[in-house]
């Protein structure tokens, strides 16, 4: 038998049971953390989404429905994304700002049916616009597509004060044209919505882990790609100029995406501003959970909580993310 060792410093003793462990625990995830990405059409029936098992295109009706279920497992905001029927789009997404459109007829349902339930609305014009890109598109003169910064702004500006007037209670703006949130604040401000929030996708990379989620709303763009707007991969410092400019401007909330890839921009974020940091954690990162649980090859509940866990450690005070509803029931029963 071996002798001991004199170990007065023993780290294992602070992992020795449940009860030391959750003690000593740095990071707490809770249901409140998580904001539930929803998706929307005007169909008569739920659709389940093949290119993303487990979530569904909800009817408004079966949005109310989903909801109640997260909401009673302690999940307290959503936020709402539309497939928009192709002959309402058009090239300058002038759905985007109908009164009576989708997304306004959906956060209406919602508040009434759960008053204290935080819904937030993504702003950007793919999802209506003909082109799939996130702001208009304007051939140059040599015939190459270019997005207009300043006019997609104009049309943003409406569709948010759109979503406000219908009662939402956080506008994201997620399509990084410049000078956005600013825009926003003061169309806000200026229709009496001062008390709306804004949570802005600062840090949104160009990331080929979007792919399940353009399925799911048909959004992909019809030509080009989207890295003249959203951020290269490589680039970390730009992340805390794009943070600096929308704090500046009236951000309330600001966000990282993806998540899990970007773990260092997250940790980063929060080292350095003094409001909220939001994490999503995207179609892609929930796409390959699920296929990988699906072949057996690990544990779904396990490594979906996990995933959480690791983008809250990095610094993330919220998170985005396709299991929330899962996750929330979770953590409810442990």
């Amino acid at each position: 038998m071996s002798e001991k060792l004199n170990l007065p410093i023993r780290p294992r003793r602070n992992r020795k049971s449940p009860a030391v462990r959750g003690l000593v625990r740095e990071v707490q995830l809770n249901p409140s953390d998580l904001i539930y990405p929803l998706f929307i059409h005007e169909g008569a029936e739920n659709e389940p989404i093949e290119s993303m098992p487990g979530c569904h295109r909800w009817t408004l009706s079966g949005l109310v429905g989903e909801v109640g279920e997260a909401y009673a497992a302690g999940v307290r905001a959503v936020v709402l994304f539309p497939k928009i029927e192709e002959n309402l789009k058009s090239s300058e997404g002038s759905e985007c700002y109908n009164a009576d459109g989708l997304v306004p007829r959906a956060i209406k349902a919602l508040k009434k049916a759960y008053p204290d339930l935080a819904v937030i609305t993504d702003v950007a014009l793919d999802p209506y616009n003909s082109d799939g890109h996130d702001g208009i598109v304007r051939a140059d003169e040599n015939g190459e597509l270019k997005i207009l910064n300043d006019e997609t702004v104009t049309v943003l500006c409406r569709q948010a004060v759109c979503h406000a007037d219908a009662g939402a209670d956080i506008i994201s703006p997620s399509d990084m044209m410049d000078g956005r949130v600013g825009a926003i604040r003061d169309a806000l401000d200026a229709a009496g919505h001062e008390e709306v929030s804004i949570l802005s996708y600062t840090a949104k990379y160009a990331s080929a882990y979007y792919g399940p989620f353009r399925g799911a709303l048909d959004s992909a763009p019809k030509a080009g790609d989207k890295k003249t707007y959203q951020m290269d991969p490589a680039n970390r410092r730009e992340a805390l100029r794009e943070a600096d400019l929308d704090i500046a401007e009236g951000a309330d909330m600001v966000m990282v995406k993806p998540a899990g890839p970007y773990l260092d921009i997250i940790k980063q974020l929060a080292d350095a501003v003094d409001v909220p940091v939001a994490a999503y954690q995207v179609s892609g990162e929930y796409l390959m959970i699920k296929s990988a649980a699906k072949d057996g090859w690990i544990d779904e509940e396990k490594v979906a909580m996990e995933s959480l866990i690791g983008i809250k450690r990095a610094g993330a005070d919220m998170i985005l993310t396709y299991f929330a509803k899962d996750v929330a029931k979770q953590l409810a029963s442990a």
